[in-house]
């Protein structure tokens, strides 16, 4: 590698978190709304650019609690996107990742040095976003779909003990389309993904539901 080809100048590299929540039986993602170019007043996912000594990871941590004073919050990596022109500063390259939280849960900033607001949006009421935004959310949306029974990648939603009830409208919220109950808590429990933990919970006037938790 010969540095001082200018083929290899003005290149860096963006992170970006597409931030799940599933909230009154409603599929949102989390975003921000940039203060400056580019992109000025856009919404966008969670990110920014990572310093020359930061690993992807560790920006990515950075970048969400500078711009919305959420950390803990357990993401994983699902694609890069490197098209040259992706950004009107220089070349970036995006390292994309994925994850969810329980949004009753979490405090965030409205505002920031570098954002003017940050809210959860419906996915079916996305405003235009800046950047290639729009494609990484789409991608991240069908991602955690492709992921959703193979994993425990929703866990982060719940608390520790939850009813089938709760998780099984979370899935079909997130997947939307209507899933049968029986099959689904038979799918869930053959794939070890959740248990049975022999307490119920009581809900006025209704009949006591299970509790599962997360394996």
């Amino acid at each position: 590698m010969d540095i001082s080809n200018p083929l290899y100048k003005n290149q860096g590299i963006h992170v970006a978190l597409a931030l799940f929540t599933v909230e009154n039986g409603r599929f949102k993602v989390f975003l921000i709304q940039r203060k400056n170019q580019p992109y000025k007043d856009k919404w966008i996912l969670i990110g920014g650019a990572c310093y020359n000594n930061e690993d992807t990871e560790t920006a990515m941590k950075r970048e969400m609690f500078e711009k919305t004073g959420i950390k803990d919050v357990n993401f994983q990596m699902f694609n890069i996107y490197s098209r040259p022109d992706r950004s009107p500063v220089c070349r970036m390259l995006a390292v994309a990742y994925v994850g969810v939280i329980d949004c009753k849960r979490v405090e965030y900033l409205r505002e920031t040095l570098k954002t003017q607001d940050a809210d959860w949006f419906p996915i079916d009421k996305i405003p235009e976003l800046g950047y290639d935004h729009t494609e990484i959310l789409g991608d991240a949306i069908e991602y955690l779909k492709e992921k959703i029974f193979d994993s425990a990648i929703l866990k982060h939603l719940f608390p520790k003990y939850f009813t089938l009830p709760d998780l099984h409208g979370a899935y079909e919220s997130i997947l939307n389309k209507k899933l049968d109950r029986r099959n689904f808590r038979k799918r869930l429990l053959l794939q070890n993904i959740i248990e049975d933990t022999g307490m119920v919970q009581e809900v006025a006037g209704k009949k006591t539901a299970k509790l599962y938790k997360f394996l």
